[in-house]
């Protein structure tokens, strides 16, 4: 059986997904969640629509993507999926020889020896003792 209607498919990934499809994504899985496998009540249960294939790790903001899911578990599953994104980032860049920046400001243009004395970095001369 082919679709009546066209599949949704948003311009940019920060389109809100429209009422009608948000209610035909719901309608195609039964009102079931797709995290936990149980039926959410519309009236009661607080629900999201939860891409499959999540957004940060290549999938794409379209209806055939889109399943509801509870909002707790939503949660947690973006939490985790935020986090093997950074790892992947943090190990790229590690590969890549990009070295984390740090602290900015004062901790940076002086340095403090162990005499007391503080120092500028660039210039060498010494601020106060």
């Amino acid at each position: 059986m082919t679709r009546s209607v066209p599949e949704w498919i948003a311009k940019h990934d920060d389109q809100k997904v429209p009422d009608r499809v948000r209610l035909r994504i719901f309608d195609r899985e039964n009102g079931i969640c797709h995290l936990t496998g149980k039926k959410i009540d519309p009236v009661r249960d607080e629900w999201d629509l939860d891409h499959k294939v999540s957004l940060i790790l290549g999938g794409q903001h379209r209806e055939s993507n889109l399943f509801p899911a509870l909002k707790e578990p939503h949660r947690k599953k973006t939490a985790a999926e935020v986090k093997v994104k950074s790892k992947i980032a943090r190990t790229r860049k590690k590969h890549l020889g990009i070295k984390p920046e740090k602290a900015g400001g004062f901790s940076k243009r002086f340095k403090r020896k162990f005499n007391g004395d503080v120092v500028d970095v660039r210039t060498g001369e010494v601020v106060s003792r």
